[in-house]
Order: structure tokens, then C-alpha cells, then sequence
């Protein structure tokens, strides 16, 4: 890496520096100049992102990145909750459609639950949802406030004396 020129960070910001730099090694350095901008993450680890965004300032920059995870962990929790396993179109509208369609069931599951004040995990209730779809509502209704069969607290660690 070559700096080329460093750029003035304003006080307070949680950017520690930021340059315009040159990338590789002397044999084999970028042709373009690239931006590095060091910061901090939520948790006080030092990084160190590089781009070609010069008409950003470099808290934008650094918000940027903050924003990402906060994107990606929302994807990570629709993986896991929501159950989008098929889409039926690869339209951007039909993707639209599909997750906020399965936003809403999620949230009517969650206020189901709330509601009805059971004890049974999301998950359950949705596979007697399932199981029940095109009976009455009081069957489905019935099945969940039966309590739970099982009365395991799950797995336990054995005594070791």
C-alpha cells in the first residue's frame, strides 16, 4: 500500500484515519487510487475499509458498513423465521410479495401467540396451522391451548460425583 494523500477526519467521529491510497505491492500496484478509511465497529474492533467512493465523506463511509450488518443480520433472521423456501416468480415485485407476505403471517403467528397466551413455540403453532388450515378455528384453537405433551426440560447435564 502507497498513500497518496490523507484526508482531515473531523473531531469526535469514529473514523481514526483516512487516506487515499495506492494498493499492491511495488512489482504490482493498482493502477487506480482507492480510499481507506479505518474505524471502529459497534464493539470497538479496529477496521479498515477500502473503496472508491471520494465523494462520500468518511463517516458516511463508515455508517455505510454499520448499516450493512444491520442489513445482513435482518436477512439472517428471515432465513431463519420466515421459511422462504420457494418463490414463485423472479420478478423483483414477485420477491417483494413473497417476504412481505411472509412478514405478515409471521406477525399474525406472533400476535396468535400473544393473544392467546400458549406456551408452544412459533414453530409449533405454525405446523398445526398448517395441519388445520381447512378446519374450524376452534380446532386449531383447541390444539393450542392443550399443554404440552412432553414435560423434558430438554437435555441435562449428568452429575459428575
Amino acid at each position: 500500500m502507497e498513500p497518496l494523500e490523507s484526508f482531515e477526519v473531523r473531531a469526535g467521529s469514529k473514523v481514526t484515519m483516512d487516506e487515499k491510497v495506492r494498493i499492491g505491492s511495488p512489482q504490482k500496484r493498482t493502477k487506480h487510487a482507492f480510499r481507506m478509511v479505518e474505524t471502529a465497529d459497534s464493539e470497538g474492533n479496529l477496521l479498515i475499509l477500502v473503496t472508491n467512493r471520494f465523494d462520500l465523506t468518511c463517516d458516511e463511509i463508515s455508517d455505510m458498513y454499520r448499516s450493512r450488518w444491520a442489513i445482513e443480520t435482518f436477512f439472517k433472521w428471515m432465513k431463519q423465521h420466515l421459511r422462504l423456501k420457494r418463490f414463485y416468480g423472479t420478478s423483483e415485485q414477485a420477491v417483494r410479495n413473497k417476504v412481505w407476505i411472509a412478514l405478515i403471517a409471521f406477525c399474525l403467528l406472533v400476535l396468535t401467540k400473544r393473544e392467546s397466551e400458549v406456551t408452544h413455540s412459533l414453530l409449533q403453532l405454525s405446523r398445526w396451522l398448517k395441519a388445520l388450515l381447512w378446519k374450524p378455528y376452534e380446532q386449531w384453537l383447541k390444539r393450542m391451548r392443550r399443554p404440552p405433551s412432553r414435560k423434558s426440560a430438554g437435555r441435562r447435564r449428568k452429575d459428575s460425583s
